[in-house]
């Protein structure tokens, strides 16, 4: 049998709880893994909770798509992929568990020099930013303005955008400065007045933002700042964009991810793990909790723990 954890109506998070269910065989294209970590992703709990609307729950709904793990059994037609291997997965239906099956394309390798909670921590955040920093063209010449840069999402992105030659400067309070200096990021606080600081920090402009904290400042902000608004994405208040006349991904986009996008976001996680084992890429981990305290974990999501929280079988 495998536990797991799931949910049966929506709301805060003591309405996660642990069951057992039967163990499934890999099929044609999976790959079953053992569960050493699974991320703790803040659209788990916004699903959880019904901010993020969703299908009527007609049974036990499992959480979480993210995680790191050993592979148990490999079903037909999948290649690269052996039993007793070391990977990282995401797009999983239900990653709280202690095991998972999940489809081969979603599962990869992972390197000696990456955890289990690194490892675990990167699917949806570092999917996110790719994509959406790769739909947006960030590169050489580019100042790019980070609202909620110290968060998962904004971590990724800073790095990112680093790599490929850009300027950064990220937003968060000063409690987090530290951590994004130590990524290479110029520290803002949000807050009144707020653009005025970025221009002061940004003497030679801004060109391009990303909102990832979803506040009426973020926006206002970066609408007044980057003169070209096709620059501008929420990842967060997609219901906004059409009307601001800027782009949206994730956070309730009306706009499906395109075919190339949907190949940003795959290609994320192989690039990340490839960055990580060159000691080129940094993971911030928070707070780790047994499999069994999910609810816990939700609760210190949605209190702004810093860095990855994660659930351990």
């Amino acid at each position: 049998m495998t536990t797991a954890i799931v949910y049966t109506e929506l709301g805060g998070p003591e309405v996660l709880h642990e069951i057992e269910v039967p163990d499934t065989a890999p099929g044609p294209g999976q790959v079953a893994i053992r569960v050493e970590a699974a991320g703790v992703n803040p659209i788990d709990a916004k699903l959880r909770s019904g901010k993020r609307p969703s299908a009527p729950i007609d049974e036990p709904r499992r959480v979480g798509s993210d995680g790191a793990g050993i592979v148990t059994a490999v079903g037909d037609e999948v290649d690269g992929l052996r039993v007793g291997e070391p990977v990282v997965f995401g797009g999983a239906h239900g990653a709280y568990a202690d095991q998972v099956v999940v489809r081969a394309e979603h599962v990869h390798p992972r390197p000696a020099r990456v955890g289990a909670a690194e490892g675990a921590a990167l699917g949806v955040p570092v999917g996110t930013a790719y994509q959406t920093l790769r739909s947006l063209a960030v590169g050489p010449g580019d100042t790019l303005l980070v609202h909620g840069g110290s968060g998962a999402v904004g971590q990724a992105a800073v790095q990112f955008a680093l790599l490929w030659g850009a300027t950064v400067i990220a937003t968060s309070s000063p409690a987090r400065f530290e951590r994004l200096r130590a990524l290479g990021a110029t520290p803002v606080e949000y807050g009144d007045g707020l653009a005025e600081r970025v221009r002061a920090a940004a003497s030679q402009g801004i060109t391009v933002a990303i909102d990832a904290a979803g506040t009426d400042e973020a926006l206002h902000t970066s609408l007044e700042l980057v003169p070209d608004h096709r620059r501008i994405a929420t990842l967060v208040r997609g219901r906004d964009a059409a009307g601001l006349g800027i782009r949206a991904f994730s956070g309730g986009s009306p706009e499906p991810l395109t075919p190339q996008q949907q190949g940003w976001r795959a290609e994320a996680v192989p690039v990340t793990l490839a960055l990580l084992a060159a000691g080129a890429f940094s993971v911030e981990l928070g707070p780790a909790f047994p499999l069994a305290d999910a609810a816990e974990a939700h609760r210190a999501l949605e209190a702004g723990a810093a860095g990855k929280i994660t659930l351990v079988p």
